[in-house]
Protein backbone atom coordinates (compact mmCIF):
# COMPACT_ATOMS: atom_id res chain seq x y z
CA UNK A 1 0.00 0.00 0.00
CA UNK A 2 3.13 2.22 0.86
CA UNK A 3 4.50 2.01 -2.59
CA UNK A 4 1.32 2.38 -4.81
CA UNK A 5 0.41 5.43 -2.06
CA UNK A 6 3.93 6.54 -3.17
CA UNK A 7 3.21 6.45 -6.99
CA UNK A 8 -0.26 8.21 -6.58
CA UNK A 9 1.52 11.09 -5.07
CA UNK A 10 4.25 11.11 -7.60
CA UNK A 11 1.80 11.37 -10.45
CA UNK A 12 0.11 13.60 -8.68
CA UNK A 13 2.82 16.20 -8.55
CA UNK A 14 4.23 15.73 -12.19
CA UNK A 15 1.09 15.71 -13.95
CA UNK A 16 0.00 18.86 -12.23
CA UNK A 17 -0.01 21.40 -14.45
CA UNK A 18 -0.63 24.40 -12.87
CA UNK A 19 2.27 26.40 -10.81
CA UNK A 20 1.14 29.36 -8.99
CA UNK A 21 0.89 31.56 -11.78
CA UNK A 22 -1.11 29.95 -13.73
CA UNK A 23 -3.48 29.04 -10.93
CA UNK A 24 -4.22 32.47 -10.47
CA UNK A 25 -4.85 32.97 -13.90
CA UNK A 26 -7.53 30.70 -13.75
CA UNK A 27 -8.75 32.66 -10.67
CA UNK A 28 -8.91 35.83 -13.25
CA UNK A 29 -12.35 37.26 -13.86
CA UNK A 30 -13.35 39.58 -15.78
CA UNK A 31 -14.14 42.00 -11.65
CA UNK A 32 -10.90 41.13 -11.05
CA UNK A 33 -9.76 42.63 -14.45
CA UNK A 34 -11.32 45.33 -15.05
CA UNK A 35 -9.26 48.54 -13.51
CA UNK A 36 -6.59 46.87 -12.72
CA UNK A 37 -3.22 48.89 -13.71
CA UNK A 38 -1.21 45.33 -13.67
CA UNK A 39 -3.94 44.28 -16.66
CA UNK A 40 -3.66 47.03 -19.18
CA UNK A 41 -6.21 46.65 -22.23
CA UNK A 42 -5.80 47.61 -26.08
CA UNK A 43 -7.61 46.81 -28.95
CA UNK A 44 -6.88 44.04 -31.50
CA UNK A 45 -6.43 42.88 -35.12
CA UNK A 46 -3.95 41.72 -36.67
CA UNK A 47 -4.92 42.02 -40.25
CA UNK A 48 -1.58 42.64 -42.23
CA UNK A 49 -3.38 43.40 -45.73
CA UNK A 50 -5.85 45.60 -47.33
CA UNK A 51 -8.36 42.83 -47.35
CA UNK A 52 -9.56 40.77 -44.69
CA UNK A 53 -10.14 37.72 -46.60
CA UNK A 54 -6.35 37.05 -45.68
CA UNK A 55 -6.90 36.14 -42.28
CA UNK A 56 -3.82 36.65 -39.72
CA UNK A 57 -2.69 32.69 -39.09
CA UNK A 58 -2.08 31.15 -35.06
CA UNK A 59 1.59 32.05 -35.88
CA UNK A 60 1.32 35.34 -37.02
CA UNK A 61 -0.67 36.37 -33.83
CA UNK A 62 1.26 34.34 -31.60
CA UNK A 63 3.91 37.09 -32.76
CA UNK A 64 1.78 39.41 -32.29
CA UNK A 65 0.84 38.45 -28.79
CA UNK A 66 4.50 38.27 -28.02
CA UNK A 67 4.64 41.08 -28.77
CA UNK A 68 2.04 42.76 -26.82
CA UNK A 69 3.36 41.15 -23.52
CA UNK A 70 6.12 42.74 -23.74
CA UNK A 71 4.34 46.02 -23.78
CA UNK A 72 2.93 44.61 -20.49
CA UNK A 73 -0.70 44.34 -22.22
CA UNK A 74 -2.31 41.30 -21.16
CA UNK A 75 -6.38 42.18 -21.88
CA UNK A 76 -7.30 42.28 -25.45
CA UNK A 77 -10.60 43.51 -27.89
CA UNK A 78 -11.55 41.89 -30.19
CA UNK A 79 -15.06 42.95 -32.68
CA UNK A 80 -16.68 39.47 -34.03
CA UNK A 81 -16.26 36.22 -34.34
CA UNK A 82 -17.73 35.46 -37.98
CA UNK A 83 -13.92 35.30 -39.13
CA UNK A 84 -11.30 33.15 -37.86
CA UNK A 85 -9.18 35.79 -36.65
CA UNK A 86 -10.84 35.46 -33.03
CA UNK A 87 -10.83 31.55 -33.01
CA UNK A 88 -7.14 31.67 -34.21
CA UNK A 89 -6.47 34.32 -31.32
CA UNK A 90 -7.96 32.35 -29.04
CA UNK A 91 -6.07 28.82 -29.57
CA UNK A 92 -2.74 31.10 -30.29
CA UNK A 93 -2.97 32.20 -26.23
CA UNK A 94 -4.10 28.67 -25.27
CA UNK A 95 -0.90 27.53 -27.42
CA UNK A 96 1.39 30.36 -25.38
CA UNK A 97 -0.06 29.50 -21.99
CA UNK A 98 1.22 25.97 -22.69
CA UNK A 99 4.36 26.73 -23.80
CA UNK A 100 4.91 29.59 -21.45
CA UNK A 101 2.62 28.69 -17.35
CA UNK A 102 3.47 32.55 -16.40
CA UNK A 103 2.12 33.94 -19.66
CA UNK A 104 -1.15 36.03 -19.61
CA UNK A 105 -3.54 36.94 -21.68
CA UNK A 106 -7.25 37.45 -21.49
CA UNK A 107 -10.14 38.31 -24.14
CA UNK A 108 -12.69 40.54 -24.07
CA UNK A 109 -14.86 38.85 -26.97
CA UNK A 110 -17.24 41.04 -29.35
CA UNK A 111 -19.99 39.56 -30.94
CA UNK A 112 -21.02 42.01 -33.96
CA UNK A 113 -24.53 43.04 -34.24
CA UNK A 114 -26.15 44.59 -37.31
CA UNK A 115 -29.67 45.64 -37.75
CA UNK A 116 -31.87 43.97 -40.77
CA UNK A 117 -30.67 45.39 -44.14
CA UNK A 118 -27.43 46.66 -43.25
CA UNK A 119 -24.99 47.34 -45.63
CA UNK A 120 -27.86 47.07 -48.19
CA UNK A 121 -29.28 49.34 -50.91
CA UNK A 122 -32.59 48.11 -48.90
CA UNK A 123 -33.54 51.11 -46.00
CA UNK A 124 -32.46 49.69 -42.87
CA UNK A 125 -34.78 48.40 -40.36
CA UNK A 126 -33.71 49.33 -36.93
CA UNK A 127 -35.68 47.26 -34.73
CA UNK A 128 -35.08 43.87 -36.54
CA UNK A 129 -31.79 41.61 -36.44
CA UNK A 130 -29.76 41.15 -39.46
CA UNK A 131 -29.11 37.64 -40.45
CA UNK A 132 -26.24 36.72 -39.14
CA UNK A 133 -26.92 38.10 -35.26
CA UNK A 134 -27.42 35.46 -33.95
CA UNK A 135 -25.22 33.28 -35.39
CA UNK A 136 -22.26 35.87 -33.79
CA UNK A 137 -23.81 35.42 -30.50
CA UNK A 138 -24.15 31.39 -30.78
CA UNK A 139 -20.65 31.50 -32.33
CA UNK A 140 -19.29 34.01 -29.31
CA UNK A 141 -20.89 31.52 -26.81
CA UNK A 142 -19.23 28.70 -28.14
CA UNK A 143 -15.85 30.20 -27.72
CA UNK A 144 -16.47 31.92 -24.48
CA UNK A 145 -17.03 27.90 -23.22
CA UNK A 146 -14.06 26.84 -25.19
CA UNK A 147 -12.00 28.91 -23.92
CA UNK A 148 -13.21 29.93 -20.59
CA UNK A 149 -9.36 30.90 -19.01
CA UNK A 150 -9.33 32.95 -21.74
CA UNK A 151 -12.73 35.16 -22.47
CA UNK A 152 -13.84 36.94 -19.59
CA UNK A 153 -16.16 39.26 -21.43
CA UNK A 154 -18.47 39.15 -24.30
CA UNK A 155 -19.41 42.21 -25.93
CA UNK A 156 -22.75 42.81 -28.06
CA UNK A 157 -22.18 44.84 -30.91
CA UNK A 158 -19.72 47.58 -31.59
CA UNK A 159 -21.02 51.14 -31.90
CA UNK A 160 -24.17 49.31 -32.77
CA UNK A 161 -26.81 52.15 -31.43
CA UNK A 162 -25.19 55.21 -31.94
CA UNK A 163 -26.94 57.11 -35.06
CA UNK A 164 -24.16 58.18 -36.82
CA UNK A 165 -22.92 54.53 -37.89
CA UNK A 166 -26.35 54.80 -40.40
CA UNK A 167 -24.94 51.27 -42.37
CA UNK A 168 -25.96 49.09 -39.56
CA UNK A 169 -26.88 50.59 -36.30
CA UNK A 170 -29.80 49.14 -34.13
CA UNK A 171 -32.11 50.07 -31.77
CA UNK A 172 -31.37 49.64 -27.99
CA UNK A 173 -33.77 46.97 -27.97
CA UNK A 174 -31.75 44.83 -30.42
CA UNK A 175 -28.58 44.60 -27.81
CA UNK A 176 -31.00 44.26 -24.89
CA UNK A 177 -32.55 41.18 -25.99
CA UNK A 178 -29.09 39.61 -26.51
CA UNK A 179 -27.51 40.74 -23.63
CA UNK A 180 -30.48 39.10 -21.64
CA UNK A 181 -30.26 36.23 -23.68
CA UNK A 182 -26.66 35.84 -22.61
CA UNK A 183 -27.48 36.89 -19.24
CA UNK A 184 -30.34 34.15 -19.03
CA UNK A 185 -27.63 31.52 -19.91
CA UNK A 186 -25.11 31.79 -17.20
CA UNK A 187 -28.02 31.39 -15.08
CA UNK A 188 -28.91 28.05 -16.93
CA UNK A 189 -25.59 27.40 -16.28
CA UNK A 190 -24.78 27.22 -20.05
CA UNK A 191 -22.53 29.90 -20.15
CA UNK A 192 -19.97 30.46 -16.84
CA UNK A 193 -21.35 32.79 -14.07
CA UNK A 194 -17.90 34.74 -14.51
CA UNK A 195 -18.62 35.40 -17.84
CA UNK A 196 -19.52 39.82 -17.79
CA UNK A 197 -21.42 40.85 -20.63
CA UNK A 198 -21.65 44.20 -21.94
CA UNK A 199 -22.04 46.34 -25.31
CA UNK A 200 -19.10 48.72 -26.10
CA UNK A 201 -20.94 51.80 -27.88
CA UNK A 202 -20.10 55.47 -28.17
CA UNK A 203 -20.56 57.57 -25.34
CA UNK A 204 -23.38 59.29 -26.35
CA UNK A 205 -25.37 55.73 -26.95
CA UNK A 206 -24.69 54.88 -23.35
CA UNK A 207 -26.98 58.42 -22.48
CA UNK A 208 -24.05 60.81 -22.63
CA UNK A 209 -25.39 62.73 -25.53
CA UNK A 210 -28.50 64.19 -26.69
CA UNK A 211 -32.09 63.50 -24.99
CA UNK A 212 -32.90 61.19 -28.38
CA UNK A 213 -30.52 58.61 -26.88
CA UNK A 214 -32.63 58.52 -23.30
CA UNK A 215 -35.15 55.61 -24.19
CA UNK A 216 -36.39 53.46 -21.67
CA UNK A 217 -34.81 50.66 -23.93
CA UNK A 218 -31.61 51.92 -22.94
CA UNK A 219 -32.32 52.40 -19.11
CA UNK A 220 -33.28 48.53 -19.35
CA UNK A 221 -29.57 47.78 -21.09
CA UNK A 222 -27.78 49.91 -18.57
CA UNK A 223 -29.60 47.99 -16.02
CA UNK A 224 -29.22 44.40 -17.86
CA UNK A 225 -25.29 44.66 -18.06
CA UNK A 226 -22.52 43.93 -15.58
CA UNK A 227 -20.92 47.34 -16.78
CA UNK A 228 -20.59 49.56 -19.34
CA UNK A 229 -17.89 49.56 -21.93
CA UNK A 230 -17.81 53.17 -23.73
CA UNK A 231 -15.80 54.81 -26.61
CA UNK A 232 -14.72 58.59 -26.88
CA UNK A 233 -12.91 60.14 -29.73
CA UNK A 234 -11.70 63.61 -29.39
CA UNK A 235 -9.47 63.40 -32.08
CA UNK A 236 -12.71 62.95 -34.57
CA UNK A 237 -13.86 65.79 -32.56
CA UNK A 238 -11.08 68.39 -33.45
CA UNK A 239 -13.13 68.50 -36.68
CA UNK A 240 -16.64 68.11 -35.58
CA UNK A 241 -16.63 69.32 -32.38
CA UNK A 242 -13.80 72.11 -32.52
CA UNK A 243 -14.87 73.75 -29.20
CA UNK A 244 -11.52 72.48 -27.28
CA UNK A 245 -9.35 72.44 -30.12
CA UNK A 246 -6.21 74.49 -31.09
CA UNK A 247 -4.38 77.21 -29.34
CA UNK A 248 -5.74 79.72 -26.85
CA UNK A 249 -4.39 83.53 -27.47
CA UNK A 250 -2.76 83.54 -23.80
CA UNK A 251 -0.79 80.65 -25.38
CA UNK A 252 0.66 82.37 -28.44
CA UNK A 253 4.20 82.95 -26.55
CA UNK A 254 4.86 79.21 -25.81
CA UNK A 255 6.92 77.15 -27.88
CA UNK A 256 5.15 74.88 -30.66
CA UNK A 257 5.64 72.14 -28.11
CA UNK A 258 4.37 73.48 -25.41
CA UNK A 259 1.15 74.54 -27.71
CA UNK A 260 0.73 71.45 -28.71
CA UNK A 261 0.53 69.95 -25.00
CA UNK A 262 -1.77 72.46 -24.03
CA UNK A 263 -3.97 71.57 -26.68
CA UNK A 264 -3.10 67.65 -25.79
CA UNK A 265 -4.84 68.10 -22.62
CA UNK A 266 -7.75 69.58 -23.37
CA UNK A 267 -8.41 66.63 -25.15
CA UNK A 268 -8.04 64.48 -22.69
CA UNK A 269 -10.09 66.79 -20.67
CA UNK A 270 -12.78 66.20 -23.50
CA UNK A 271 -12.52 62.50 -22.97
CA UNK A 272 -13.15 63.09 -19.27
CA UNK A 273 -15.88 65.22 -20.19
CA UNK A 274 -17.74 62.51 -22.41
CA UNK A 275 -17.01 59.48 -19.12
CA UNK A 276 -18.57 61.55 -16.80
CA UNK A 277 -21.94 62.29 -18.35
CA UNK A 278 -22.53 58.77 -19.06
CA UNK A 279 -21.95 58.34 -15.47
CA UNK A 280 -24.00 60.85 -14.21
CA UNK A 281 -26.67 59.12 -16.82
CA UNK A 282 -26.33 56.42 -15.75
CA UNK A 283 -26.68 57.40 -11.55
CA UNK A 284 -29.71 59.41 -13.03
CA UNK A 285 -31.45 56.52 -13.42
CA UNK A 286 -30.78 55.20 -10.23
CA UNK A 287 -27.81 52.45 -11.53
CA UNK A 288 -24.31 52.39 -9.90
CA UNK A 289 -22.13 50.07 -11.84
CA UNK A 290 -18.87 50.13 -12.99
CA UNK A 291 -17.98 52.32 -16.69
CA UNK A 292 -14.71 51.92 -18.32
CA UNK A 293 -13.38 53.01 -21.57
CA UNK A 294 -13.86 50.31 -24.52
CA UNK A 295 -12.24 51.93 -27.32
CA UNK A 296 -10.10 55.34 -27.43
CA UNK A 297 -7.50 56.13 -29.69
CA UNK A 298 -5.62 58.79 -31.75
CA UNK A 299 -4.42 58.61 -35.27
CA UNK A 300 -1.01 59.44 -36.60
CA UNK A 301 -1.76 60.17 -40.18
CA UNK A 302 -5.09 61.57 -41.78
CA UNK A 303 -4.84 62.62 -45.94
CA UNK A 304 -8.90 63.32 -44.53
CA UNK A 305 -10.20 66.22 -42.04
CA UNK A 306 -8.12 65.17 -39.55
CA UNK A 307 -4.37 65.88 -41.06
CA UNK A 308 -2.64 68.68 -42.37
CA UNK A 309 -5.23 70.32 -44.32
CA UNK A 310 -7.52 69.99 -41.77
CA UNK A 311 -7.70 70.06 -38.14
CA UNK A 312 -3.69 69.44 -38.07
CA UNK A 313 -4.62 66.37 -35.36
CA UNK A 314 -3.22 63.34 -36.53
CA UNK A 315 0.75 62.71 -36.21
CA UNK A 316 2.98 60.61 -33.57
CA UNK A 317 3.91 62.97 -31.25
CA UNK A 318 -0.32 63.94 -30.55
CA UNK A 319 -1.17 60.18 -30.69
CA UNK A 320 2.16 59.60 -28.05
CA UNK A 321 0.96 62.21 -25.71
CA UNK A 322 -3.08 61.14 -25.80
CA UNK A 323 -1.81 57.66 -25.36
CA UNK A 324 0.40 58.79 -22.68
CA UNK A 325 -2.23 60.65 -20.76
CA UNK A 326 -4.85 58.83 -21.14
CA UNK A 327 -3.05 56.13 -19.33
CA UNK A 328 -1.82 58.41 -16.58
CA UNK A 329 -5.64 59.18 -16.39
CA UNK A 330 -7.07 55.91 -16.37
CA UNK A 331 -4.88 53.84 -14.35
CA UNK A 332 -5.01 56.32 -11.58
CA UNK A 333 -9.17 56.11 -11.47
CA UNK A 334 -9.00 52.38 -11.69
CA UNK A 335 -10.61 52.46 -15.32
CA UNK A 336 -9.80 50.00 -17.79
CA UNK A 337 -8.64 51.72 -20.83
CA UNK A 338 -8.86 49.82 -24.48
CA UNK A 339 -6.47 51.49 -26.58
CA UNK A 340 -7.30 51.44 -30.65
CA UNK A 341 -5.26 49.82 -31.77
CA UNK A 342 -2.25 48.01 -31.21
CA UNK A 343 -0.80 47.71 -35.00
CA UNK A 344 -1.98 49.55 -38.38
CA UNK A 345 -4.63 47.46 -40.26
CA UNK A 346 -4.73 48.50 -43.99
CA UNK A 347 -8.12 46.88 -44.54
CA UNK A 348 -10.36 49.64 -42.37
CA UNK A 349 -10.16 51.73 -45.55
CA UNK A 350 -8.84 50.07 -48.26
CA UNK A 351 -9.69 52.77 -50.94
CA UNK A 352 -7.79 55.27 -49.36
CA UNK A 353 -4.68 53.53 -47.79
CA UNK A 354 -3.50 57.34 -46.16
CA UNK A 355 -7.22 57.58 -44.32
CA UNK A 356 -6.79 58.24 -40.57
CA UNK A 357 -8.89 54.41 -39.85
CA UNK A 358 -5.41 52.81 -41.23
CA UNK A 359 -3.17 54.75 -38.99
CA UNK A 360 -4.23 54.04 -35.51
CA UNK A 361 -2.00 51.66 -34.55
CA UNK A 362 1.15 51.72 -32.08
CA UNK A 363 3.21 49.66 -34.25
CA UNK A 364 2.59 50.27 -38.43
CA UNK A 365 2.37 47.44 -41.22
CA UNK A 366 6.57 47.86 -41.41
CA UNK A 367 7.13 46.45 -37.79
CA UNK A 368 8.06 49.72 -36.74
CA UNK A 369 7.38 51.58 -33.59
CA UNK A 370 5.65 54.59 -33.51
CA UNK A 371 7.09 57.77 -31.23
CA UNK A 372 5.24 56.57 -28.10
CA UNK A 373 7.50 52.75 -28.09
CA UNK A 374 10.59 54.93 -28.86
CA UNK A 375 11.83 54.10 -25.30
CA UNK A 376 10.46 50.43 -25.11
CA UNK A 377 12.47 49.71 -28.50
CA UNK A 378 15.89 51.53 -26.40
CA UNK A 379 15.36 49.46 -23.49
CA UNK A 380 14.72 46.25 -25.63
CA UNK A 381 11.96 45.37 -24.69
CA UNK A 382 11.21 43.82 -28.29
CA UNK A 383 14.63 42.42 -28.25
CA UNK A 384 14.07 38.91 -30.03
CA UNK A 385 10.76 39.51 -31.50
CA UNK A 386 9.47 40.10 -34.49
CA UNK A 387 6.48 40.80 -36.50
CA UNK A 388 6.35 39.83 -40.38
CA UNK A 389 9.77 38.49 -40.25
CA UNK A 390 10.86 41.62 -39.14
CA UNK A 391 12.28 43.12 -35.97
CA UNK A 392 10.63 46.01 -33.77
CA UNK A 393 13.04 48.73 -34.90
CA UNK A 394 11.51 53.16 -34.43
CA UNK A 395 9.50 54.92 -37.29
CA UNK A 396 11.54 58.25 -38.80
CA UNK A 397 15.00 55.80 -37.64
CA UNK A 398 14.87 57.18 -34.70
CA UNK A 399 15.45 60.83 -35.21
CA UNK A 400 13.15 63.30 -33.33
CA UNK A 401 13.92 65.88 -35.35
CA UNK A 402 13.19 63.78 -38.34
CA UNK A 403 9.83 63.55 -36.79
CA UNK A 404 9.19 67.09 -35.71
CA UNK A 405 9.34 68.39 -39.22
CA UNK A 406 5.98 65.95 -39.49
CA UNK A 407 4.00 68.20 -37.01
CA UNK A 408 1.93 70.85 -37.70
CA UNK A 409 0.49 73.14 -34.15
CA UNK A 410 -3.19 73.56 -34.90
CA UNK A 411 -4.84 77.37 -35.60
CA UNK A 412 -5.72 79.15 -33.20
CA UNK A 413 -8.68 79.53 -31.17
CA UNK A 414 -10.17 82.78 -30.77
CA UNK A 415 -13.41 82.38 -29.01
CA UNK A 416 -12.15 79.79 -26.71
CA UNK A 417 -12.70 80.84 -22.78
CA UNK A 418 -9.43 81.39 -21.80
CA UNK A 419 -9.53 81.23 -17.94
Amino acid sequence: MNKILFIIVCLFVACSPLKKAGVQANKMTAPKLLGNVHYQGICYGGYRTATRDVEPTVAEIKDDLKILAAMNIKFVRTYNVHHKEASNLLTAISELKKEDANFEMYVMLGAWIDCKNAWTDKTPVRNEDSDRNSTEITEAVRLANEFPDIVKIISVGNEAMVKWAWSYYVDPSIILKWVVYLQDLKKQNKLSNNIWITSSDNFASWGGGGKEYHVEDLNKLINAVDYISMHTYPMHDTHYNPAFWGIKEKEQLLTEKEKIDSAMKRAVDYAMMQYQSVVNYMKLIGVNKPVHIGETGWATFSNEQYGNEGSKATDEYKSAKYYQLMRDWTNTQGITCFFFEAFDESWKNSNNPLGSENHFGLINLQSQAKFVLWDAVDKDVFKGLMRNGKPISKTFNGSEKAMWLDIKTPNSILKINNN
